[in-house]
């Protein structure tokens, strides 16, 4: 009788001699560190910032002054922030394996106070891509990079959740400087047609200053519902009218009575509509709604959930589970 043994996908020993390449992307230049073994020192090159072509020469100088072949491969990584995903694009497109790894996942010293610089990150960031290629896959997360469609289809929700944000702090700023000067008005109340027979305490009008800015900010906030109102017209009509096959998924969710375009909409853009889910604990994981325990002896105690994914499909999962609680409170689900 044979036993039948799992091989591992990456063994840990490559026969073909391989560069490793981490970046560290700044707004001005970018560092870069190469390196063929965990034993070799690192080759660490500052560049500026998104020039192209010079990463090509820089790729190419690595693999002469570390004595690979041109035609050697390369595997890279960086981390994913403001640079997005315009990085990754290129590199694929030119051949090399790349990978954007979640800033969260990196791990670190836990001393109060540890030493960090941009030459000890890409030397900490090279010894991890040298790991997680041997085979060590737990080393850090990699982020699945949506394609350039799948990324253009978030703009709208992202616009729309930013200017209902700003219309907010605009409407908050206008009550504190009326509230400055002791005039509180009711819910609802337009502001702009108030302005003309509010009075301070003693019967006064307001003073000219005040008037001029609380004038301006009613222009803003005008402007926002204005925008506001068109964003949300132009979904309502891409679901109505679009095509593909993430507006199918959508208008599936639509059929929910407990799920409107919003929800509907955020649910697809920015998880169903092109991530690839085998189980619940992955989409929990991918929105952080996932628990994190701490226990250590007789402390056992939970800290609540990680926040570690998309922070729009984690707001738009609370408002529909706050929802569910204040709309049916006698529910199972809602006692326990």
């Amino acid at each position: 009788m044979t036993r039948t043994t799992r091989r591992p996908e990456y063994s840990g020993v490559t026969t073909t001699p391989c560069l490793y390449l981490t970046f560290e992307l700044g707004v001005g230049e970018w560092k870069l560190g190469f390196t063929t073994e965990a034993s070799a020192t690192p080759r660490v090159r500052v560049m500026p910032a998104r020039d192209c072509e010079r990463l090509g020469r820089e790729i190419a100088d690595a693999k002469k002054g570390l004595g690979l072949p041109a035609a050697a491969p390369v595997r890279s990584g960086y981390e994913a922030g403001r640079d997005g995903f315009w990085l990754h694009r290129y590199l694929t497109s030119n051949g090399v394996e790349n990978g954007v790894v979640d800033s969260s996942s990196i791990e670190v010293k836990r001393r109060q106070r540890r030493a960090k610089s941009d030459g000890l990150d890409i030397r900490k960031l090279l010894s991890m891509l040298l790991r997680y290629h041997a085979g060590e896959r737990g080393v850090w997360s990699v982020v699945r990079v949506p394609t350039v469609e799948e990324e253009d289809r978030r703009q709208l929700h992202r616009e729309l959740r930013t200017g209902k944000k700003e219309h907010t702090q605009v409407t908050n700023r206008m009550k504190g400087l009326l509230a400055s000067q002791g005039i509180r008005l009711a819910r609802e109340t337009d502001v702009w047609a108030a302005l003309e027979r509010v009075r301070l305490w003693d019967g006064s009008p307001l003073p000219t200053a005040v008037r001029a800015r609380l004038e301006r900010e009613c222009e803003h906030a005008q402007f926002l519902r204005t925008k506001i109102l068109a964003l949300e017209r132009e979904r309502r009509q891409t679901i109505a009218h679009g095509q593909g096959e993430a507006l199918d998924k959508v208008r599936q969710l639509l059929r929910l009575r407990a799920i409107g375009a919003n929800g509907a909409w955020v649910f697809v853009n920015e998880f169903f509509g092109w991530g690839k889910f085998q189980t619940g604990k992955q989409v929990g994981a991918a929105a952080g709604l996932t628990p994190t325990p701490y226990q250590s002896g007789a402390a056992n105690r939970e800290q609540g959930i990680s926040k570690a994914g998309s922070r729009h499909i984690r707001g738009v999962a609370v408002e529909i589970a706050w929802a569910w609680v204040r709309h049916q409170p006698r529910s199972r689900l809602s006692r326990w």
